[in-house]
């Protein structure tokens, strides 16, 4: 019998089955995409080194939608804001990776790049070293806090009683739609002009 064509195991196929199971059920175990894979699971830890190997190719996956290329982008507040929608859309996508990626460390070696990258773009505009990783935190949780907004009901708020919250229903009412996209540009807004205050002191 000739060897496939193709390996039957890979880091590829491994991340991609660990995404497909997260979307769908919210976590994965190694058992499972072995199990999906139709191998044993000690094949998959020949490939990975364990779990944590797994979520950082969860992570490579989601982050390789992130357009890069925003970064290049000048002044520093115009590529700030384009990473920061780029980087919403790819978690959009998975809003069920979110809790695994902020829990685990970040060892990947090209998501260390792109952080590289946002940091060097951060030094260059004139942010001092110190302030650098907490301008990227504050953009972070903005970012992910309204990609699960995204996967949120369109009205998270329900109001059986009009006359009882009058305020809430007359706002609900006059919100624009879609929600979440209107929410994260205010709070994106908001954010870089802190920035540029922050800049210039």
């Amino acid at each position: 019998m000739g060897r496939p064509s193709r390996a039957l195991l890979d880091k590829e196929r491994i991340g991609a089955t660990a995404l497909a199971l997260v979307d769908e059920h919210g976590d994965f175990s190694v058992p499972q995409i072995a199990k999906r894979l139709g191998v044993q699971t000690a094949s998959v830890y020949h490939h990975v080194e364990g779990r944590g190997g797994v979520v950082e190719l969860l992570r490579e996956r989601v982050v390789a939608a992130i357009d890069a290329t925003a970064l290049d982008l000048r002044p520093w507040d115009t590529a700030l804001t384009a990473w920061a929608r780029s980087y919403r859309a790819a978690f959009a996508a998975h809003p069920r990776t979110i809790p695994l990626l902020t829990t685990s460390p970040v060892r990947e070696p090209r998501v260390l790049t792109a952080y590289e990258q946002a940091l060097g773009m951060l030094v260059e505009a004139g942010f001092a070293l110190p302030d650098t990783m907490p301008v990227l935190t504050a953009l972070e949780n903005l970012v992910l806090g309204s990609a699960l907004d995204l996967a949120a009901p369109e009205t998270m708020w329900e109001v059986a009683d009009e006359n009882a919250t009058p305020l809430l229903a007359a706002a609900l009412a006059a919100s624009p739609v879609p929600r979440a996209d209107a929410a994260f540009e205010l709070a994106l807004a908001a954010f870089v002009e802190h920035c540029r205050r922050l800049l210039a002191a």
